[in-house]
């Protein structure tokens, strides 16, 4: 019957049938389900353990009044010899408890399986072998997805059950236990497609890929997990954790005295959320609505990086292409905004955090647009060609749309995107004393992430194999290291010295103590130094064609 059935599984999709044959033997079957056994086991028995005693006077799961003022667990309380003990609250501890590990295994152990696998097949050569197939990228990546962590998805079925009793004893309505459900199974999605993108386009990593890609996933949901609501734009974070809606299932006899890790109460964060908004629209005033939200959100970003995957499997030269950078610059800085209306003040004129999130962002779309030597220079050698023909050709055109131009006439459109948004809403809702303050630091912001671009571009023309890990080196060291030497000094704002934070993308408190004529003359010196950049750029592009051209006339 078995057998029976992994056929079937290889007429529907050979790329599965090959994963599942290669995990399914008796070992490793065994090794998942005692894994899964006995890590609940382990759980039960942790809360047994925490169940009171002979000679407690107050626990967690017991019934009565609290011992004093001070001692926030309650009085023990004893009935025919036993003790009265607060069951709901017993198998509430355990469902929040086997849901954040179920999660937490599940995202963090599937993006090792998978970009794990992904580095093996790169090394082995048999990544290209797949290429050849006739299976469509779509077919081979949802075998990927749902073959290669196939073992642990055996495990969380098998805890399921206790998942799903643990929440009924806690008399959590069933249909929230499946919205929590529905929203990792979404979240598990979006985050394999993503380890499955991470996987492909960072292939010059070698072992490291998977431990890079499983620590950022983990160092993320830490974050998010505790992450409350602060009605700012790094709000949108927190649509990327299924557990934002925990609140939601919580029921109201505990929603005072339940903690979440000991991080925050349920109570406050239940507050945030309901008055949670996103251009006035309530998002959090009901469990639907933030639901509804989270997987709108899931699904665009799901959808938008199988574009993304299919894109580069079959021609491995950006992961994007202009067209949908642009796209999602809007999106993201639009969702972004509508978070921050309702404290825009607050927001804007503080947040150098999320100027940190702006040039990390940015730093992304430059390592998924800038292509490498071999396309510029066959770009190049092709620009040469169709102007000594006399072809009608729209070079403006070609760097903003064409797919093998320079990057940097894109990051440059994607950043007047984020200025024509962030500028208005500015004028809109910010204070007006702070207006000029604000929209200064957006332009030191844009300056530099232009001479990044610039940088990183002019480096992927080197002849160097490594010039990928070289770029990418460089503009790491030109976000960093500026800011934590300034830091290491103690050099802050309105302190000796603090000009020099004009000169990274992080100028926002100190523009409120610099001159009119030093804000000038520094913009001016970026925009200037930017230009040189791309003289030279422009130069090496011409020399680079023009020596293909004469390769190629060798040949």
């Amino acid at each position: 019957m078995l057998k029976t059935k992994l056929q079937q599984i290889g007429e529907f999709n050979p790329q599965l049938f090959r994963e599942i044959k290669g995990r399914f033997n008796v070992r490793n079957i065994a090794l998942s389900v005692g894994i899964s056994l006995f890590g609940q086991l382990l759980l039960m028995m942790y809360h047994f353990a925490q169940l009171p005693v002979p000679m407690s006077t107050a626990n967690r799961y017991c019934t009565g009044s609290n011992v004093d003022q001070y001692y926030r667990n309650p009085g023990c309380l004893i009935l025919n010899g036993n003790f009265v003990i607060d069951w709901q609250q017993w198998w509430l501890d355990i469902f929040i408890w086997i849901s954040f590990l179920g999660m937490f295994a599940l995202l963090t152990a599937g993006t090792f399986m998978l970009i794990s696998d992904l580095e093996k097949e790169e090394r082995r050569g048999t990544l290209n072998f797949i290429r050849l197939t006739p299976q469509s990228s779509q077919t081979i990546f949802i075998g990927k997805l749902l073959g290669v962590p196939s073992l642990l998805y055996l495990a969380a079925t098998l805890a399921f059950p206790l998942h799903l009793w643990s929440g009924i004893n806690a008399q959590i309505p069933l249909h929230l236990i499946l919205t929590l459900d529905g929203l990792v199974i979404a979240a598990s999605i979006f985050t394999y497609s993503l380890a499955l993108l991470f996987g492909l386009v960072s292939s010059w990593l070698g072992g490291f890929q998977p431990w890079l890609g499983t620590g950022t996933v983990l160092f993320s949901l830490v974050i998010l997990s505790v992450k409350p609501i602060t009605k700012d734009g790094l709000d949108l974070l927190n649509l990327f954790s299924p557990m934002t809606i925990i609140s939601y299932l919580v029921p109201d006899k505990f929603v005072v005295t339940q903690r979440i890790f000991d991080s925050y109460y349920v109570k406050s964060q239940l507050s945030d959320l309901q008055d949670w908004q996103w251009f006035g629209i309530p998002l959090g005033e009901s469990s639907l609505s933030l639901t509804a939200f989270t997987l709108l959100n899931y699904v665009l970003w799901t959808a938008l990086i199988w574009q993304a995957l299919k894109r580069y499997f079959r021609n491995p030269t950006t992961a994007i292409s202009k067209k949908q950078s642009y796209l999602i610059t809007g999106y993201l800085t639009i969702l972004t905004l509508g978070f921050m209306t309702t404290n825009y003040h607050t927001s804007i004129s503080s947040l150098n955090v999320l100027a940190i999130a702006i040039v990390l962002f940015f730093s992304f779309l430059i390592a998924a647009l800038s292509p490498h030597r071999q396309t510029l220079q066959d770009w190049a050698r092709y620009r040469q060609e169709r102007s000594k023909i006399g072809v009608k050709y729209s070079l403006i055109r070609d760097l903003v749309w064409g797919e093998n131009s320079p990057a940097v006439e894109a990051i440059a459109v994607n950043l007047l995107i984020v200025l024509a948004i962030l500028i208005p809403a500015t004028l809109i809702f910010a204070e007006a004393s702070e207006q000029h303050r604000i929209i200064l630091a957006l332009f030191y912001a844009v300056s530099f992430i232009l001479i990044c671009a610039s940088i990183a571009q002019l480096m992927l023309l080197m002849k160097s194999p490594k010039r990928a890990f070289w770029a990418g080196g460089t503009v790491a060291a030109l976000i960093i290291l500026p800011p934590m030497v300034l830091g290491m000094l103690s050099i802050y704002a309105g302190k000796t010295g603090a000009s020099l934070w004009l000169l990274t993308p992080f100028a926002l408190d100190a523009i409120q103590y610099a001159s009119t004529s030093l804000i000038v003359s520094t913009l001016l010196g970026q925009f200037a130094f930017f230009g040189f950049l791309n003289f030279q750029l422009t130069r090496q592009l011409k020399k680079a064609g023009e020596s293909a051209s004469k390769a190629l006339l060798k040949s």
